[in-house]
């Protein structure tokens, strides 16, 4: 039987909402030790994502890139300044082969990950997926084990 996202996804999600400041966000993230942030409105829905990419590399800087535009850490600016809106998600009961494959297609290092109702429950990152990756690895590890002691 496929592994499942629900296996692997990190079940802690830790949200922002779209009025929160870009240096509150980014001191969020470093503090967690995550690079990604799922933005959700008053009623707990997910409106947006925000990477680390998007704090380090704002879409509205529009002027040659150079060391100053680096970690524009104001909170003057918010998250609803530079989210990305259009966020693509995994579903609990989705393969790791098809999580793999829209993370791949989309150039995305993680996504939210909702259940069968569209309730955000987890979050599925490279990160997860190289800890599937291994544990198929020791896996395979073991049987040839098995398979040689016999």
């Amino acid at each position: 039987m496929p592994t499942k996202v629900s296996e692997y996804m990190t079940r802690k999600v830790i949200t922002i909402t779209a009025e929160t400041g870009l240096r509150e966000a980014f001191f969020k993230m470093r503090d967690e030790g995550i690079r990604h942030l799922p933005v959700i409105n008053q009623d707990n829905i997910v409106i947006g994502m925000v990477s680390d990419r998007e704090l380090r590399r704002p879409g509205w800087v529009d002027e040659t890139p150079d060391i100053g535009h680096d970690y524009a850490l104001s909170d003057d600016l918010h998250i609803g300044d530079v989210m990305i809106t259009d966020v693509i998600h995994v579903r609990t009961y989705d393969t790791l082969t098809k999580a793999v494959a829209t993370l791949l297609d989309n150039t995305i290092g993680a996504a939210p990950v909702f259940d069968k109702t569209g309730d955000l429950v987890g979050m599925l990152s490279a990160v997860d997926l190289l800890r599937a990756f291994q544990d198929s690895l020791e896996s395979q590890k073991q049987n040839k084990k098995k398979k040689a002691a016999v």
